[in-house]
């Protein structure tokens, strides 16, 4: 084979690893735009590449999850390929696909929470993000240092320890 031939073949092959990987991105990013749409460009740009992005990464890391916990999903979507008519390789696509539009939707949500959460504290500087992070995250602190307060100091009548 020469090798001009050759890395025509490779390439050709790449295209196709990378443009299918894009297109199951791609649905990924439509169903989740379906149930959950942006509200500005911007948003929808930043949530689309995340998504488009963790499906790429993440989705064959959980094709390869799915393949060793139940390689006989992977078995009968061969044959059911080839009783298709099709190349039983074909028969990957039908598990595989759906596995890594799964792994890229939650990406979607996860950047548009973000995107919202700081689109709502515009104008506050980081000081002031984390202050709010905190007291969404730990509803019951406060915040102040327990040297502060004197009743953090004493300890609480029904603690069995206290005797």
């Amino acid at each position: 084979m020469e090798p001009a031939s050759t890395s025509s073949a490779a390439s050709i092959a790449l295209a196709k690893y990378f443009g299918s990987q894009l297109i199951i991105g791609a649905i990924a990013t439509a169903l989740a735009f379906i149930v959950l749409p942006p509200k500005t460009k911007a948003e929808f740009f930043g949530r689309m590449l995340c998504t488009l992005l963790a499906s790429y990464l993440f989705g064959p890391i959980l094709v390869a999850a799915a393949h060793s916990w139940f390689p006989g999903l992977f078995d009968s979507a061969s044959a059911v390929a080839a009783l298709n008519g099709q190349d039983t390789s074909f028969g990957v696509l039908y598990v595989s696909a759906p596995l890594q539009v799964i792994a890229g939707m939650p990406a979607w949500w996860i950047i548009g929470a973000f995107i919202r959460w700081f689109d709502k504290r515009r104008g506050e500087d980081i000081g002031d993000l984390f202050t709010d992070a905190r007291r969404v995250i730990w509803p019951g602190r406060s915040g102040q240092n327990r040297a502060d307060t004197g009743s953090n100091l004493s300890p609480r009548p029904d603690d069995p320890g206290n005797v």
